[in-house]
């Protein structure tokens, strides 16, 4: 606070209530998650009807459910990148125009490796959505709210699922499995224009930048350009490049650990939304309740990240995640033992979502705040590039699994020991580098000056 009793841009957005811009903010970011999970969980719900109208095998669908993986994996890292350079705002809008295009062309393929193409380049915008609408979403919530805002605006992917699966449900039996995609393109083309109107660019953003006249502009729109007193913090100048930074300053450990967190999860996570459709319909379960069996992983998701949020808001984040994925491991074993018992299914499945996944979604949070504003996007889009690893490592090895005749059993014991590794990860996070519980959200925020990051310097520019 300056003299005057005026305050800096932090503390412009991390005191006093939250207001109508910021909830624009956050709810729009939430849509294009949502648009995400719809689109990336579409392939896996009209899979089982391609395999019959095209009559091929199951299998062949390992190289299609990773391709958008792959292509999320580039998009993640690549325009994590480009928001640190160009902003958050513009990097989100050209990622949702790029897959919503690859979604619209999807139907008009005709062959395997025409949906590995498709998917690929939908991948390219999905991936390089995630980092900027992450980045939007945490630098305009409050510092003690800040991961729980995160963690319930990345709600928006599970629900998007949730959606995709009642939607399919009743679309692709009526009016085909190409139905689908159109609609995942119509959404998100709609939703283009209202982003560019009602999303501000990140104030801290444009605090790095030196950008005063902008942010004059948007603490006028949100009623607080009273309050602050001119004085903006920047990060200092390192001569490394952001990647190397992330492995600078005692953030390297915390760094591995997050990614190896990412890769395990993500894994599990596609490899059960990726093949349960496909297993459960093989075990002769109709359409509709294949897709609706991952409804409920993405339901209990929902349920999860909320619960354990709640949880993270109060005791070591890390800790807490690293026991949902503890006992998620158990959730995940009996799927195997679910058969063709749809309340069965439907049950265990939420239960793997809620602990698993939900899960997964807090730690998305948690390396939201575990990097500082200059680095966040870059960090949070490498974590999600080095998580599509595992995105992509999931389905193929399902592919792989089921084509060499592996039984459910067997395939859903691979699936739990990999969420046994994540929480193993994620044990080491709490006891290493978070080793002080914290009592709100905003004291993770400060992890990185306790391993030894150097504070902003505040500078005021007239």
């Amino acid at each position: 606070m300056s003299k005057s009793g005026k305050l800096g841009v932090d503390a412009v957005i991390d005191t006093g209530p939250i207001g109508g811009v910021q909830y624009v903010v956050i709810l729009l970011c939430a849509l294009v998650a949502i648009i995400d999970g719809f689109d990336t969980q579409s392939i896996a719900f009209a899979a089982p009807e391609i395999v019959r109208a095209w009559h091929v095998a199951p299998a062949s669908f390992g190289s299609v459910f990773a391709a958008v993986h792959v292509g999320g994996l580039i998009g993640a890292i690549g325009f994590g990148i480009i928001g640190d350079r160009i902003g958050r705002k513009p990097s989100v809008l050209y990622t949702v125009l790029l897959f919503a295009i690859a979604t619209l062309l999807t139907p008009f393929v005709t062959s395997i490796g025409g949906l590995v193409g498709a998917r690929f380049i939908t991948g390219v915008g999905l991936g390089g959505a995630g980092p900027g609408i992450v980045a939007l979403t945490s630098e305009y919530a409050p510092e003690k709210r800040r991961a729980t805002f995160v963690t319930v605006m990345f709600c928006g992917i599970p629900l998007g699922s949730v959606i995709g699966g009642v939607v399919s449900a009743r679309l692709i039996p009526e009016f085909g499995w190409p139905s689908l995609f159109y609609l995942g393109a119509i959404v998100p083309m709609l939703l283009i224009p209202a982003f560019w109107l009602w999303v501000p660019e990140s104030i801290r953003f444009l605090a790095l930048r030196g950008d005063k006249a902008s942010i004059d502009r948007i603490l006028e729109r949100m009623g607080r350009l009273s309050r602050w007193s001119g004085a903006m913090e920047v990060s200092r100048r390192d001569t490394l490049s952001p990647v190397t930074r992330l492995f600078t300053e005692g953030r390297a450990l915390g760094t591995a650990l997050i990614w190896v967190t990412f890769f395990f999860s993500l894994l599990l996570t596609y490899f059960l939304m990726s093949w349960i459709p496909m297993i459960a319909r093989l075990n002769g379960l109709s359409i509709g309740a294949a897709v609706m069996a991952v409804s409920s992983v993405s339901a209990g998701t929902i349920m999860g990240c909320i619960f354990i949020g709640r949880l993270a808001d109060r005791f070591n984040p890390a800790i807490v995640i690293a026991i949902g994925y503890t006992l998620g491991t158990a959730a995940v074993l009996a799927i195997g033992q679910a058969g063709s018992s749809v309340p069965l299914l439907f049950a265990i499945t939420f239960a793997a979502g809620f602990c698993c996944v939900g899960s997964q979604l807090c730690l998305v949070a948690l390396g939201a705040i575990f990097y500082e504003t200059s680095l966040r996007a870059t960090g949070t889009g490498w974590s999600a590039g080095i998580s599509r690893l595992g995105s992509i490592a999931g389905p193929m090895l399902g592919g792989l699994l089921i084509a060499q005749g592996f039984s459910g059993f067997s395939l859903f014991t691979f699936a739990g020991a990999s969420s046994l590794c994540a929480g193993l990860a994620m044990f080491a996070m709490g006891a290493l580098v978070l080793r002080k519980p914290a009592r709100h959200r905003g004291n993770i925020r400060s992890a990185p000056d306790r391993l030894g990051q150097s504070k902003p310097e505040a500078t005021t520019v007239n």
